[in-house]
């Protein structure tokens, strides 16, 4: 299956197929230099058989986590692309989670000034979200995609068999970023998550996810207007990741938890019986203090006012200006 991304100054295509890394070098030009960026918890040989279609590859394995979004590790991958020579026309393709997504693409996007990204997606999370949309970023500071860049790749391939490896814990935490979608955009998605079984469904979820974040990044690419739709759950799922130290709750889970308190009593009682069916989290206590401190540096942020997506009723939402106290007040009220 082929979706098509169709923007004003690069349009591409996201194709899902299972089987398709195997075959990557009949859709993406690797007859060239190809920097391909994983990370120590993915499989070796799913970065093996894409280098194995390469011209010349050269595989950098970054450690597995959040703290790999770091500019240290940024300036590793410009590093090698300089040190062999990569010039405007190699490229850089991730083969991993959204880590190596966003840094890989954040590589791309600077590299004198911008080189060919390519996205391979092998985790639920990076599959049904972070892939689609051209968001690059690091970490700086202890705060979350800080410094970084919109990029969109020139392609992206999702092969579902890459997710026969995932272990439960992280196949439900990219769930998370589909029940988002569905709470805000289609509610017969949500309704699919409530009456069956997600692995049963799996490319279904995939499907419907991709084309949902498609349509959205069309009208919006660079998240002036519908695109801040989805940061659902995130101002406060990214408040409840940054204080996560040694990476307690995963991405997935925070936006999660994030959800929760956004939307109407009716609505969360659903919601909190779907993420327990999903094994994903509906109770937070963390620091308070710490929580607020981190909301505050969110860079959704303008002036005194934050944007903030709600959910009255499954699959629409609302998007409201609340300033900084009534997003703390909010945040006391669900997680002190």
């Amino acid at each position: 299956m082929i979706i098509p991304v169709n923007l004003p100054l690069g349009s591409y295509d996201i194709t899902i197929e299972r089987g398709v890394l195997k075959k990557a070098g009949t859709v993406l030009n690797l007859d060239r230099k190809v920097l391909i960026v994983t990370d120590s918890g993915v499989p070796a040989e799913y970065a093996e058989a894409v280098a194995a279609q390469c011209k010349a590859p050269f595989i950098e394995t970054v450690p597995m986590g959040e703290e790999s979004k770091s500019l240290p590790v940024f300036e590793r991958l410009c590093a090698a692309m300089l040190e062999h020579g990569f010039t405007r026309s190699d490229c850089v393709v991730a083969v991993g989670g959204g880590v190596c997504g966003d840094l890989a693409g954040f590589a791309a996007a600077s590299y004198m000034r911008g080189i060919d990204f390519y996205n391979i997606p092998t985790t639920v999370l990076s599959q049904v979200d972070s892939s689609v949309g051209g968001k690059t970023a690091v970490n700086f500071m202890g705060v979350k995609n800080i410094i970084g860049a919109f990029y969109q790749p020139k392609a992206v391939l999702i092969d579902p068999n890459t997710l026969k490896t995932l272990s439960e814990r992280h196949f439900s935490n990219g769930l998370a970023e589909a029940v988002k979608m569905s709470l805000t955009f289609d509610e017969e998605l949500f309704r699919l998550f409530e009456n069956s079984d997600a692995h049963e469904h799996i490319e279904e979820i995939i499907r419907r996810s991709v084309v949902l974040k498609r349509n959205v990044v069309e009208q919006d690419e660079k998240e002036s207007g519908i695109r801040k739709v989805l940061n659902f759950g995130h101002t406060m799922g990214h408040a409840i990741e940054s204080t996560e130290e040694l990476g307690g709750l995963y991405h997935g889970e925070c936006v999660a938890l994030g959800m929760l308190p956004m939307c109407s009593p009716e609505i969360r009682e659903r919601l909190k019986a779907v993420l327990k069916k999903l094994n994903l989290p509906t109770e937070y206590r963390g620091d308070m203090e710490k929580l607020v401190s981190a909301a505050a540096h969110d860079k959704k942020f303008s002036g005194e006012k934050v944007t903030v997506i709600t959910v009255p009723e499954i699959g629409s939402f609302e998007m409201e200006e609340w300033s900084p106290a009534k997003l703390f007040e909010r945040m006391k009220e669900f997680f002190a």
